[in-house]
């Protein structure tokens, strides 16, 4: 069965802001290499102005987000929901709830829709009280004006079913392996070998990069740290500013070139990920499958995916105590051998893009294009 597929909810693709773009990369071109027809929505301010990417349709909707700061992504959403329903898509894969799921009376009323369900967007802590209560609701309605329910996490698909006593399907991002061209690729001027360490994140309160920085900046070591990121927000500034003394640390920016970005991974002696709310993060997958060592923010998010294959922290101490102490022998060797069996048996690309088409096809097939509305309390 080919269908008809749009993915809403991104500021588009190829990526160039973070995880619902990422995925929405390979899902949209792996459907498209199964005989799907498929469109990504798209902000009109993306950097891609073309109408196809890799046999991906692209619609560019206008998104004010640039004159007017956040109320603009709900303008963008209603634009590109208001133009979905005239394309008479078969199914409509919403990639997350939180300036969407408002215009549910909009969601095309003859297509499947499918709600990834993100993860718990309302605990961030970069979001004030009204604004976290704003986000529980927009969460129930997605609920309410969905038909099917995608959790990339099964911490998330535990919590849906606990919360709402709905059935969702548990889909992970995915990760490639790091390859033998990619390794030929290093530079060793750039990286050398395990004589850093590595953080890469979006500069957010709750990804504990402070917490990250400052164990560091406690510590003795005499290596660098290295930080990916955008820091031009209100919190990079604070962090860039509070650490600026600090020689070690090396604030490198954003960086999209995932080869670049594999090879850092790859050479770190450590990679801290610091990320405490949300699904499976494909940062972390990423450095999973680039063969970095890992400590990982003490979450069962993150403890589901990495099990006994990270060394853990909850604060700054516990931090310091990593970067002092931690050794590269037989039994991290090991956890990242793990890590990276993971990736090629679990949390592969070819694995998630069949379970996205079978539960798309699946869906669609058992739709009767009423909305169920379960008991949400």
């Amino acid at each position: 069965m080919k269908l008809r597929v749009a993915i809403l909810g991104t500021r588009g693709i190829p990526n160039h802001y973070g995880g619902f773009e990422h995925i929405s990369e390979y899902v949209s071109a792996g459907l498209v290499k199964r005989g799907h027809s498929v469109t990504v929505y798209n902000s009109h301010s993306h950097p891609y102005q073309s109408n196809t990417w890799n046999g991906v349709n692209i619609r560019h909707c206008y998104d004010p987000e640039y004159l007017i700061g956040t109320p603009g992504q709900f303008v963008y959403d209603m634009n590109c929901l208001l133009d979905a329903r005239r394309q008479k898509f078969d199914v409509v894969l919403l990639m997350g709830y939180t300036s969407s799921s408002v215009w549910g009376w909009l969601y095309p009323h003859k297509s499947t829709i499918i709600t990834n369900m993100d993860g718990m967007e309302w605990k961030r802590t970069k979001y004030s009280k009204p604004v976290q209560q704003f986000l529980k609701y927009a969460e129930k309605l997605a609920v309410q004006y969905s038909q099917y329910y995608i959790s990339d996490s099964k911490v998330i698909q535990a919590y849906l079913a606990d919360k709402y006593n709905i059935q969702s399907s548990y889909i992970p991002y995915g990760a490639d392996v790091f390859t033998e061209q990619e390794r030929e690729q290093i530079n060793p001027a750039e990286a050398s070998k395990e004589d850093y360490f590595l953080l890469m994140a979006r500069m957010e309160p709750e990804n504990n990069i402070e917490t990250i920085l400052e164990g560091f900046n406690n510590s003795n070591s005499d290596k660098t740290f290295k930080v990916l990121g955008d820091t031009t927000n209100r919190f990079g500034r604070y962090i860039t500013e509070k650490f600026k003394k600090d020689e070690r640390i090396e604030f490198k920016g954003s960086i999209f070139n995932t080869p670049k970005v594999r090879q850092l991974q790859n050479n770190s002696y450590l990679y801290f990920h610091g990320h405490s709310v949300g699904g499976t993060n494909p940062s972390l997958l990423e450095a999973m499958a680039s063969e970095a060592l890992i400590a990982a923010h003490n979450n069962p998010f993150n403890k589901s995916v990495l099990n006994t294959d990270a060394f853990y922290f909850s604060d700054a101490t516990e931090v310091r105590d990593l970067i002092e102490n931690v050794q590269r022998k037989d039994t991290e060797q090991t956890m990242v051998k793990n890590n990276l069996n993971k990736i090629q048996d679990l949390f592969n690309w070819e694995t998630v893009v069949n379970q996205y088409e079978e539960f798309i096809v699946e869906c669609y097939k058992n739709s009767n294009y009423k909305r169920v509305v379960p008991n949400l309390g």
